[in-house]
């Protein structure tokens, strides 16, 4: 028996994780689990980057407080998002938040350099306007004194892999979402840097997940009072770690990653750069063992969270069940949104915005938290079934049905609707499948697991599925032809 320790950073929580796998079965043990506060300052959001290191020590002093003991540590977490360190390896401010628009108009300005048939021909990733190359165009185009001194650049997960060991590294998932990165290559494209204005020199050598990047530094195991140990890349985008967990027997398969964003796609060997991929904006991330994830970002929970958080503030303390509860006595598809549409993108009042949004185009204004959340919940059911269609025709593929895993299948009401919008079953669980994934690859890093066959298996035989059968298919075909042409989606 052994136990390795992950660290699973959302974008709005993290936890500490033990797994511990002993006669080809999982466990796995929550030992610390804390918010994860974006901080605004002046006019710009930015990430809370050493509460979330000293919440890591945290997790680690916890797990050796409950006699834990682990041979590994690795971190995931959420993409694009990256801190700049000086020469002397010392942080240059904190990290800006995907949300922050300092990224507006930046698309723009990068496509009149570099032509987006080109651009993701050479990179392969999704346009979304808070990638990494454009939150780099827009601190270049300002002026910013703390890119100017950087002498490199880490992803989030990377720069906290650095505190631990003192390592400069960049892992291969993660760095493929910078879209910075070439796919065919397999290394940065540093002459689309160059012809950006960016230094190469900034970005540090990539890694595959499952690499040993260092040891523990020794003045940090002393200070936690824990043993020197490998700390290991995984698939440190946390959606390459919830793909690594999706117990799948048969291959390919679909998949949805659901939390705060959901991503949906499926698994490839080779990254699809079709014309026809650039114009469904889909996107080629990296994935264990050298693959790709092909997929699309849907706004996801992040719509539901924020509607939640606006009413706790003004004095309507609805918890997430409770909110499910309401919605799933609503009618269904009265009115819909398109999740996607940049309305919901960071407004300053959520609710407001769907309500704006059903106006706008003529539907019936959905007034009450339950009426508000069944007008979401609807809408991203068939926003999947769009993009599950898409996924298909891209991929040559007729799938079965959909696996779902991460926090948001605890919303059971998204899951039946799910699987009545797409008219397919739908297989629920692992919950905490970017955990898991990461845990499953410490264990091949350490020969633990052979391949990713086992490793399924291994989450197939640990952890609970639960099935959907659709229901009501011809209600919901005459929702999504209403759906398509509301929000006139191709």
């Amino acid at each position: 028996m052994s136990s390795v320790i992950a660290f699973d950073l959302g974008a709005s929580s993290g936890r500490a994780l033990i797994g511990t796998l002993a006669d080809g079965k999982l466990t796995v043990q929550e030992v610390h689990r804390f918010a994860n506060d974006p901080v605004r300052t002046g006019k710009h959001l930015h990430w809370d980057i050493l509460r979330l290191y000293h919440e890591i020590k945290q997790g680690i002093i916890k797990a050796r407080q409950q006699g834990l003991a682990f041979s590994s540590i690795a971190i995931d977490s959420w993409a694009v998002d990256f801190g700049l360190l000086d020469r002397h390896g010392e942080l240059l401010g904190n990290p800006y938040h995907y949300r922050d628009h300092q990224t507006d108009g930046a698309m723009a300005e990068v496509f009149a350099q570099v032509p987006e048939q080109e651009l993701f021909g050479r990179t392969g990733i999704q346009f979304l306007q808070f990638n990494t190359i454009f939150q780099l165009h827009a601190m270049r185009q300002r002026g910013s004194v703390t890119l100017e001194q950087a002498e490199r650049l880490l992803m989030i997960p990377d720069l906290l892999r650095y505190y631990l060991t003192g390592e400069q590294t960049s892992e291969f998932s993660n760095a493929t979402t910078t879209q910075l990165y070439d796919p065919q290559r397999m290394d940065w494209d540093r002459e689309l840097m160059t012809r950006l204005g960016l230094r190469p020199e900034l970005f540090a050598p990539v890694v595959m997940p499952g690499t040993v990047v260092g040891q523990l530094r020794p003045e940090l195991a002393e200070e936690l009072d824990v043993p020197v140990c490998p700390v290991i890349a995984v698939a440190e985008h946390d959606t390459g770690s919830a793909v690594a967990a999706v117990p799948a027997g048969e291959a390919p398969f679909a998949y949805l990653s659901c939390g705060t964003w959901s991503l949906m796609g499926t698994e490839v060997s080779e990254p699809v750069l079709t014309e026809r991929a650039r114009e469904l904006n889909f996107t080629n991330e990296g994935g264990v063992g050298g693959t790709f994830r092909l997929l699309k970002n849907i706004m996801g929970l992040w719509i539901i969270q924020e509607c939640r958080r606006i009413w706790v503030q003004e004095g309507q303390d609805i918890g997430f069940a409770e909110l499910v509860e309401l919605a799933r006595a609503e009618q269904a598809c009265v009115s819909l949104i398109d999740p996607d549409d940049d309305a919901f993108f960071n407004p300053a009042h959520m609710p407001s915005a769907v309500q704006a949004y059903c106006r706008r185009t003529g539907q019936p204004v959905p007034e009450t938290p339950g009426a508000i959340i069944r007008c979401v919940t609807d809408s991203l059911a068939l926003k999947y079934r769009y993009i599950l269609g898409l996924t298909s025709e891209l991929a040559g593929v007729a799938y079965g049905g959909l696996h779902m895993v991460g926090g948001g299948i605890q919303n059971r009401l998204l899951c039946q609707l799910t699987a009545d919008a797409i008219g397919k079953p739908v297989w629920a669980g692992p919950i905490e499948g970017s955990a898991i994934g990461n845990i499953l690859v410490q264990y091949m890093t350490l020969g633990k697991i052979t391949t990713i066959g086992e490793a399924r298996q291994i989450v197939r035989d640990s952890f609970p599925m639960e099935i959907y059968e659709p229901q009501n298919s011809a209600v919901w075909d005459e929702a999504y032809a209403g759906f398509v042409q509301l929000t006139g989606l191709r």
